[in-house]
């Protein structure tokens, strides 16, 4: 590996997946910058592999901020997930598997400084599911766009993506919080940042639609819980609260994915959460 890539991984920011309620996770790295909490590896899981790319990029990750910030307020989700019903409809027409195409994100990738992962000034992975094997595969090196799309590539919503001789769906099918790579990876403290689904708690469905996102929030919470569970004595763990409410019912975020109306409150309302998280943090330890 060149720059920073080898060295050793002592703090290790996890970036988890969550689609536009990514927006989150921008006011979580807002609230690191300003605590002076900087990474030593940086992972990423679907729309989190996105963001965490931008921080990789940067030797001082709150450099990304500012340009994540603008990203998304200038409609990245609205980019990846635009266009007319009828455009949708021929999408699906066309491709059979996929309602929106992958190029304006890839147009965004593309525009990053450098075009490997080993390039990029902090050491990066991100994960995605292999079709093929039934398994995670953690992109380490290699070109950064292919990477990223393919942990980002939602079934259904975007195509799946091919890297050499697989195909891979979204990184959120095997780890949607990759805590274990961190700790595999010698990290001995971890920053989470989420998307807030976590902190709400989950209710019996009620109508057809939920018991598929139900099901889903069931098996990626179980994940993330057995990881909690395997944390070693002497490693530190920091989820940080992204200031979410609870709803009423069974959250629908998931089926309002283009829904970019919130981005604002969503980076202030976990800027403001994680901001007071550190700040007792720095207390108790102070």
């Amino acid at each position: 590996m060149t720059g920073d890539q080898g060295r050793a991984h002592e703090v290790a920011f996890v970036l988890g997946g969550g689609g536009v309620l990514g927006a989150h996770e921008v006011g979580m790295l807002q609230a690191l910058a300003e605590a002076g909490v900087r990474p030593d590896l940086v992972l990423g899981t679907s729309v989190g592999a996105l963001n965490g790319v931008f921080v990789a990029a940067h030797r001082d990750p709150g450099a990304a901020v500012p340009e994540l910030a603008a990203v998304w307020r200038d409609g990245v989700a609205a980019e990846a997930f635009g266009g007319s019903l009828l455009g949708r409809v021929r999408t699906l027409a066309r491709s059979g598997t996929h309602l929106h195409p992958n190029e304006p994100l890839r147009q965004l990738l593309e525009a990053l400084p450098v075009k490997r992962i080993e390039e990029l000034a902090l050491p990066f992975q991100c994960v995605a599911a292999s079709i093929e094997r039934a398994a995670a595969h953690w992109f380490s090196d290699g070109p950064i766009t292919e990477a990223v799309l393919a942990s980002a590539a939602v079934p259904g919503l975007l195509p799946p993506v091919r890297v050499g001789d697989e195909h891979f769906f979204d990184g959120g099918l095997v780890h949607s919080i990759p805590i274990g790579r961190a700790l595999e990876l010698g990290a001995r403290t971890v920053y989470v940042l989420h998307v807030g689904r976590i902190e709400r708690p989950l209710q019996v469905p009620s109508r057809p639609w939920e018991v598929g996102l139900v099901a889903f929030e069931i098996a990626r919470r179980h994940r993330f819980a057995e990881d909690m569970a395997a944390v070693p004595p002497g490693v530190t763990v920091h989820v940080l609260p992204a200031g979410a409410e609870a709803p009423a019912g069974v959250d629908l975020s998931q089926l309002r994915y283009r829904d970019a109306s919130r981005i604002d409150e969503h980076i202030q309302r976990a800027y403001e959460a994680s901001a007071a998280y550190l700040a007792g943090v720095s207390e108790r330890t102070g």
